[in-house]
């Protein structure tokens, strides 16, 4: 199915002129006063993982692939890769390391997520938008440190090493943002 450049967002799979498939990592659109408007896209091959940056006119066709995304839930990860189960269907499948990527941290048992498929193969995973995680392990407050814009380190329960603000303590359950690893609040248990 071809499309304008500029509708391109991240986690799209295209495929170039070369017949493989890619992955979008990044596409920004730049508009400069005078010129032609271009979007840049940094996409990384599916088969094996090289990344690669295009530039387009905005308006230029771009061939995206056709995905299907299916809801699957997260059962378990071991050598094989991450094992998924197909809602509707209940059949499963396995999921290599490189194509969950550094998302595999935030993977909890049974959580939704969408799988793109390939013709029958998961070619990129989305996760939910945020997840609620314990955390295990921070460094006390220091008096006379402002509330303003300091955070301190923080180590979750699922070892992830995220930043927080100083009022939280161990033991506190807070919401983490799956795509950047930002801590957005408490959890409201």
């Amino acid at each position: 199915m071809r499309v304008i450049a500029s509708s391109i967002r991240k986690g799209n799979i295209i495929e170039r002129e070369d017949g493989q498939l890619y992955v979008v990592l990044t596409a920004e659109s730049f508009f400069p006063g005078k010129g032609t408007p271009t979007t840049q896209i940094d996409m990384r091959r599916l088969s094996d993982g090289v990344k690669v940056s295009d530039r387009y006119k905005t308006t230029e066709q771009v061939e995206r692939a056709f995905v299907e995304d299916q809801d699957f839930s997260f059962l378990y990860n071991d050598d094989d890769g991450y094992h998924f189960m197909n809602q509707a269907s209940y059949e499963q499948i396995a999921v290599p390391a490189d194509t969950v990527g550094d998302q595999a941290q935030w993977l909890q048992e049974g959580m939704q997520c969408i799988l793109s498929i390939f013709n029958g193969v998961a070619v990129g995973i989305q996760l939910p938008a945020r997840v609620t995680l314990e955390i295990i392990e921070t460094e006390p407050v220091v008096k006379g440190q402002t509330a303003s814009s300091s955070y301190k380190p923080a180590k979750l329960s699922n070892g992830a090493r995220v930043m927080v603000p100083p009022h939280i303590q161990a033991g506190t359950r807070v919401v983490i943002q799956t795509e950047d690893g930002a801590y957005v609040e408490r959890a409201k248990d």
